[in-house]
């Protein structure tokens, strides 16, 4: 996912009449206002601006949502009750993908015009296809399990990728519904505002390699798991096997020497198969990956080696407020793919990743019940291509679903 990065501003601008109601029956008529929200396309791309765009909007607090389609102009128009709204706009158009997202929105007693500008990327070559965070239930014994997380990259390209190198982390905060310092809102419009960089939390893992000692063909997955790269079924049947020729582990017994969560890797597990720490910055004994709600990045660093990265000044950044606490502030630039996790049992998610990596979410409704968040397949692509196709619009909302059951269970 190459993107450029535009500054997010969005703009109210004025009082509207008229719109045509969402739903005729809506329990707040009478009590309803218009609001008209318009795509504005980056620089550049304004020959992109077309009719039939989905617009989407989320009532925060009451849970409702609701679509529309803009017009010539960009432009998609709602009768809703006052309150705080999350919007988004996703459109693709061949490999150029364009996103925008507002989190909290606040419509008040009047009329409002609201424009939002659109941030430019491109699909992606190697992209995620699948998170296990959740954790299962240890039927038919008593209790809960949560040490068999793994994810799933997929090449989604028509060329050979290479894992060499590649980077993986997590973003501060690590759940959805925490105090998040490194973003702030729009007093007047309610647009999330982002730091130039992405704060990844705790540690950053990469594989190893020369440069093609880990050729990932079109089509073609890579497991990693995130805990033990052992057969966590053989003794709880809800969960799944991680010990396989061909899978990658999170694994350094110095830096997270808890056998917990970091047993030794199966015998299937070759030691070059061990991502490397680059950097730790936190002190758990374990690698902290939140089980209801994580927000994932994979990169590869550019001009600079990241171990060379992390020994520069001011790339490693203390966190707001805490004494102790710090992240590694890699660029945005850098990040190939990304997927935010919202958690489904609070109404206080906020957005961690950039619209210009990840423009939606996929929710989890619920944790220890053996579900995935998986990528859909592109049918038609698939089909025509020889080999698997997932979508890629660079907005985990329309890209991810939620599985009954992970995609590695047997």
């Amino acid at each position: 996912m190459k993107q450029s990065i535009y500054i997010v501003l969005l703009t109210v601008i004025s009082i509207l009449t008229g719109c045509t109601d969402i739903d005729k029956e809506n329990p707040y008529d009478g009590q309803l206002h218009a609001l008209q929200v318009t795509a504005v396309y980056p620089d550049g791309y304004t020959e992109y601006l077309r009719e039939g765009v989905a617009v989407k909007i989320e009532d925060v607090d009451r849970g409702y949502s609701y679509k529309a389609k803009t017009d010539k102009n960009g432009a998609a128009k709602f009768s809703l009750a006052k309150g705080i709204y999350r919007i988004q706009i996703s459109d693709k158009s061949g490999q150029d993908i364009f996103n925008g997202l507002a989190d909290n929105v606040k419509l008040s007693d009047n009329n409002m015009t609201f424009n939002l500008p659109l941030l430019h990327s491109k699909a992606g070559a190697i992209i995620i296809k699948e998170i296990y965070c959740g954790g299962c239930t240890k039927l038919p014994l008593e209790g809960d399990y949560q040490s068999d997380k793994y994810i799933i990259l997929h090449n989604n390209d028509s060329e050979v990728q290479y894992l060499d190198s590649l980077c993986f982390g997590t973003l501060d905060p690590y759940n959805s519904q925490a105090t998040n310092v490194w973003v702030s809102q729009d007093p007047i419009t309610g647009s999330t505002l982002f730091r130039d960089f992405a704060p990844v939390v705790q540690c950053i893992w990469q594989f190893g390699g020369t440069g093609k000692t880990f050729p990932l063909q079109p089509g073609e997955d890579a497991v990693i798991a995130i805990n033990g790269a052992i057969d966590h079924a053989a003794q709880y049947p809800q969960s799944v096997n991680l010990n396989k020729p061909g899978y990658f582990v999170c694994y350094n017994n110095v830096h997270f020497p808890n056998t917990q969560y970091h047993p030794a890797p199966g015998d299937q597990i070759t030691p070059e198969h061990y991502l490397n720490v680059v950097v730790k910055t936190g002190q758990a004994n374990a690698y902290t990956y939140s089980i209801s709600s994580p927000a994932t990045i994979i990169f590869k660093a550019k001009d600079i080696t990241i171990q060379e990265f992390v020994l520069e000044k001011d790339n490693i950044v203390q966190k707001p407020g805490s004494t102790s606490d710090r992240v590694i502030a890699v660029p945005w630039e850098w990040i190939i793919d990304g997927a935010e996790v919202y958690y489904g049992g609070s109404s206080s998610n906020k957005k961690r990743i950039s619209p210009s990596i990840d423009a939606g979410y996929v929710t989890q409704s619920a944790t220890y019940n053996g579900r995935s968040l998986h990528r859909y397949v592109d049918e038609e692509a698939t089909q025509e291509a020889g080999y698997e196709i997932l979508v890629d619009t660079n907005n985990s909302s329309a890209d991810f679903y939620e599985r009954e059951k992970q995609s590695l269970h047997e």
